[in-house]
């Protein structure tokens, strides 16, 4: 071969090789990337998980706090129906006595 020709061939060779290495880290990247992605995909999925969690435990607190809501206001009104009642038994329980103390005179 002649010299110039040999050397283009060298050149070219040796650009070829260049862009093989280039080609070769190009395709790690890629690899790397897409390692990312699934890693971060992972991620969204598992804070989705977790805000649909934490929607279903705010509606569960909701759902406990509206029934002891409910329960308190039903306490409150049995407790004032057992204040009369006991109003009420207290007074036929002095009348008994007045009557009692009449018809002992």
């Amino acid at each position: 071969m002649q010299k110039p020709i040999a050397r283009l061939v060298i050149k070219d060779l040796i650009t070829g090789d260049g862009a093989k290495d280039e080609l070769a880290l190009t395709l790690d990247k890629i690899k790397i990337l897409e390692q990312k992605i699934v890693l971060k995909d992972s991620i969204i999925l598992n804070l989705n998980s977790q805000i649909g969690n934490f929607e279903s435990i705010m509606l569960t607190k909701t759902d406990q706090l509206t029934i002891s809501q409910e329960l308190s206001k039903k306490l409150e009104t049995d407790l004032q129906k057992q204040k009369l009642k006991n109003k009420l038994t207290m007074g036929a329980g002095i009348l008994g006595i007045v009557a009692v103390a009449i018809l002992v005179k």
